[in-house]
């Protein structure tokens, strides 16, 4: 299942959300621009698990971060961002602007560490930032479980247009990365996707966003 947009209404502009896809996009541009050199410009600025737990530094710790916004292809960015896009909107104006950009990164730091944990001895360099969009997707799940996405679901050869609840679209997602995690365990370090990156991330944005968002309002209503 591929989600396209919800129907969901924002109260504020995501300010926030709109920057870290910009960043994102900036920073893409920017590895495209380097041409040959980009290789090495992955190694030294992306996340390699063993150089964290061999040499714990503040230069390898800071690779959490600069990772986050570095992408491995066109494929790689333009997934992300569409799950950015359209479910970052409303958690951002649940949490509030400051709050956000504290629980973006918290997200894609837990998921990092998770995947160091799951990988230790990986050198393989891991860029993307699907955990820290995972936490996002964990906290959407639990704030508004309810919603309609509208979704592009696979049928065979044909592919359908449908409207799903959040919870069946975002569940089914966490399920999915769940499985490959569990067939990822004790097997080789061959690279691909993070799995348990995103399940970090995931379950962080679940824990975490009722702490995060902001109380809301109580509806007033008048008897007549």
């Amino acid at each position: 299942m591929i989600p396209l947009r919800d129907e969901n209404p924002t109260r504020t502009v995501p300010l926030i959300t709109y920057a870290l896809i910009a960043l994102n996009i900036i920073a893409f541009i920017f590895q495209t621009m380097l041409g040959a050199v980009n290789e090495s410009f992955i190694y030294e600025f992306a996340l390699i698990p063993f150089q964290v737990t061999s040499n714990l530094s503040l230069g390898n710790m800071s690779d959490i971060f600069t990772s986050m916004f570095m992408h491995a292809g066109l494929t790689h960015i333009l997934g992300n961002m569409l799950y950015l896009w359209i479910f970052g909107d409303n958690v951002e104006d649940s949490m509030g602007k400051g709050r956000f950009v504290f629980f973006y990164l918290l997200g894609g730091t837990v998921a990092s560490l998770v995947h160091i944990f799951t990988n230790p001895a990986s050198t393989i360099p891991t860029v993307g930032a699907s955990g820290a969009i995972a936490a996002v997707l964990g906290a959407y799940l639990v704030l508004y479980p309810r919603q309609r996405v509208v979704t592009l679901v696979p049928l065979g050869f044909f592919m359908r247009v449908t409207m799903l609840p959040a919870s069946l679209v975002l569940g089914a997602w966490f399920l999915l990365q769940f499985l490959q995690g569990i067939l990822t365990l004790g097997g080789p370090d061959v690279g691909g996707v993070a799995f348990w990156a995103h399940i970090g991330g995931f379950i962080t944005g679940v824990l975490l966003a009722k702490i995060f968002a902001k109380p809301q309002p109580s509806e007033i209503y008048h008897r007549w």
